[in-house]
């Protein structure tokens, strides 16, 4: 692991409207947080620029700094995210090894009781395996948005996840091999309409390809579809954006 360092932030000013998004390629609340403690450095550094600050996570460490997002939060536009894709910890534990999934819905929940725009970002949804129902139904009373956003499979990672596949979810090959090597995309299509009929169930808002910064009535979160969209997290609003990719 690289630690990084940067000279102090003399101007965080110059950030003012700005999306700064932590947490897009590395975990800025991953174990060595703990140590380091170069995120809350970073969010010191950045409380009272104005920025649009987003946070992307899948732990729980981030409650440690309830008391400075509190802070931010008065006087900046600030978004918590959770990586939520499953239910099943034996399937999460296959995927990463960050916390459980209850530790981050039990983060999810006191972050949004302290007043601050939650996000339940479930991605990768991984075809045949993970149950946005099931999910949504589960954090809908405890977050602003719910992202949504289908697997791609590259390089050698599609390999490995093919594998995985065909080891532990033989029934479902053909169904990747569709969408995978035959680039069928009826399953997401399909995946969207459902999408689109959950918050209508749920009475939410459902939008493409966007993030309105917004609270909600609690237990109707906004939907947003980003299945095959490549920009994330916001790039779709206008603006400039910083992205920190943190140690």
């Amino acid at each position: 692991m690289d630690v990084k360092d940067w000279p102090e932030i003399k101007n965080p000013k110059k950030y003012a409207g700005q999306k700064v998004i932590i947490g897009t390629v590395t975990d800025g609340y991953n174990p060595l947080e703990e140590t380091y403690k170069n995120t809350r450095r970073l969010l010191e550094e950045l409380k009272d620029s104005g920025a649009d600050i987003l946070i992307c996570t899948k732990s729980d460490l981030v409650l440690r700094d309830l008391d400075l997002l509190k802070e931010i939060n008065e006087n900046s536009r600030l978004t918590v995210s959770w990586s939520i894709n499953t239910l099943d910890e034996e399937f999460k534990d296959d995927m990463d090894a960050a916390v459980s999934i209850e530790r981050r819905l039990a983060a999810m929940k006191e972050v949004y009781a302290a007043g601050i725009r939650t996000i339940c970002f479930i991605s990768p949804v991984f075809p045949g395996i993970t149950d946005i129902e099931a999910i949504i139904d589960r954090t809908k009373d405890q977050c602003d948005l719910v992202w949504l956003e289908n697997l791609n499979l590259r390089g050698g990672f599609k390999a490995d996840i093919m594998k995985y596949i065909s080891d532990k979810h033989p029934d479902l090959v053909p169904l990747y091999d569709e969408i995978y090597n035959k680039k069928n995309r009826s399953y997401f299509e399909a995946l969207e309409k459902k999408a689109e009929e959950l918050a209508k169930k749920y009475d939410c808002r459902f939008v493409d390809n966007e993030t309105p910064y917004e609270r909600v009535e609690k237990g109707h979160p906004t939907i947003v579809d980003y299945f095959y969209h490549e920009e994330v997290r916001g790039t779709a609003n206008s603006g400039k954006r910083n992205v920190i990719h943190n140690p």
